[in-house]
């Protein structure tokens, strides 16, 4: 599973998804999906500007995570 740690750096800048919509010229949905950790897939033109607007490598943004409840 991939965790996105958006929610995480915006609490840490003092961030509501407008500004980052603002800041980035991303789509608020698209900041949404990625907030709430549901984004089935995602541009990399998004990641990039989410990355430079925070100052991070991609992988302080994404983590991958194993998955141990094969269930789903």
């Amino acid at each position: 599973m991939i965790r996105c740690h958006l929610s995480r750096l915006m609490g840490e800048h003092k961030l509501k998804v407008i500004d980052v919509a603002r800041q980035t010229g991303l789509h608020r949905n698209t900041i949404t999906l990625l907030y709430n950790e549901t984004a089935a897939r995602v541009d990399l033109e998004a990641i990039e500007k989410l990355c430079e607007l925070f100052g991070v490598e991609v992988g302080e943004l994404f983590e991958y995570v194993v998955d141990t409840d094969k269930s789903k």
